[in-house]
C-alpha cells in the first residue's frame, strides 16, 4: 500500500511540474527560480489590464509602452544567466 501511495504521490508531483513549469524541483538553481518569479509576476501584471493601467499611471507612460517594456523583461528578468562550472 505504501508504494501505491508514494506512486500516486510521484505522478501528481510530475503532473504539476509539467502543468505549472514554474514550481521548481530539487535540481532548480537559485537563478532558475527567480527567474520564473519574475516572468511569472510580469504575465500577471500584462494579463490584468487593471495592474498594468496602475503601472502606466504610476509611471507617466501609455498602456502599450508598459506592456511592450514588461514583455521584453521577460526575455531575461533577473540579466544573463550566471557561468557555470564544468567541474
Amino acid at each position: 500500500m505504501s508504494s501505491e501511495l508514494r506512486y500516486t504521490a510521484n505522478t501528481q508531483l510530475e503532473h504539476l511540474h509539467a502543468r505549472y513549469t514554474g514550481t521548481g524541483h530539487a535540481d532548480l538553481t537559485k537563478y532558475e527560480w527567480l527567474t520564473h518569479q519574475h516572468r511569472d509576476t510580469l504575465s500577471s501584471i500584462v494579463g490584468h489590464p487593471s495592474l498594468m493601467a496602475f503601472v502606466a499611471i504610476a509611471d507617466g507612460v501609455s498602456l502599450g509602452r508598459v506592456k511592450y517594456e514588461m514583455t521584453e523583461k521577460m526575455l531575461q528578468p533577473c540579466g544573463p544567466p550566471p557561468k557555470k562550472d564544468d567541474d
